[in-house]
């Protein structure tokens, strides 16, 4: 059995739409806090951006705080 050595959990390979059905966050919003530096997507050779699992989790966590926040 191969031992794995690399987390599905990290590996960048969502798109930004699969992003935003699965956090319900518009483009704006993601790419605004990838822009304040709290999440770091890959780019392709094409400029397209590529998340993590991990990078999901973080943004969901930001939406609740903000969310929070205001409330």
């Amino acid at each position: 059995m191969l031992k794995n050595t690399f987390s599905y959990r990290y590996k960048k390979a969502i798109t930004m739409k699969t992003v935003t059905e699965m956090t319900g966050l518009s483009e704006r919003q993601v790419r605004y806090w990838e822009e304040k530096k709290l999440v770091f997507p890959e780019r392709t050779s094409s400029g397209i951006r590529r998340y993590s699992f991990s990078d999901i989790e973080l943004l969901m966590n930001i939406a609740e705080k903000r969310r929070l926040s205001l409330n």
